[in-house]
């Protein structure tokens, strides 16, 4: 995983909304809180979905911009948040080449061919301030990633 207090690397992805996003977009204006997955369709993340649109007003008045990443596409972001009843915040398909992003924050696991169930914030400077990996069959606790972006934004 990238290490606190890196400078985080930017990108250029699309998302299921049709939409580019990039890091640099929001720098000086907004966190941003990574949240990298497997694939989409897996339970675990079917599951930390609802915590996240339950929370996102809460992530919004932490000033804190929210983007989901994997290696599935758009169209397969698009499909699974419309089964879901759809998702309010960027999924990001960092599909080509297969997890660039994913392997630029340290998140990529080369051996399986899929992102690692991860999380990094960063801050409106750009720079790392949480960074943690909890594996592919791991589960992240929403609140306490609330939390630290509160933190981030002091």
């Amino acid at each position: 995983m990238i290490a606190v207090g890196s400078a985080a690397p930017d990108f250029k992805l699309e998302s299921q909304f049709d939409t580019e996003y990039s890091l640099s977009q929001f720098k000086g204006n907004k966190n941003v809180m990574l949240v990298f997955y497997p694939l989409d369709w897996t339970p675990t993340w079917s599951r930390e979905i609802p915590g996240i649109e339950s929370m996102i007003d809460q992530f919004k008045a932490a000033d804190t911009q929210v983007l989901g990443v994997s290696i599935d596409s758009k169209y397969s972001h698009d499909n699974w948040a419309k089964s879901l009843g759809g998702v309010s915040y960027p999924l990001l398909q960092d599909f080509e080449p297969k997890g660039g992003m994913a392997k630029a924050y340290g998140a990529y696991l080369a051996d399986k061919g899929i992102t690692d169930r991860a999380t990094v914030i960063i801050d409106k400077q750009g720079v790392v301030q949480y960074s943690v990996g909890v594996g592919p069959g791991g589960e992240r606790d929403i609140s306490a990633l609330l939390a630290e972006c509160q933190q981030v934004n002091g």
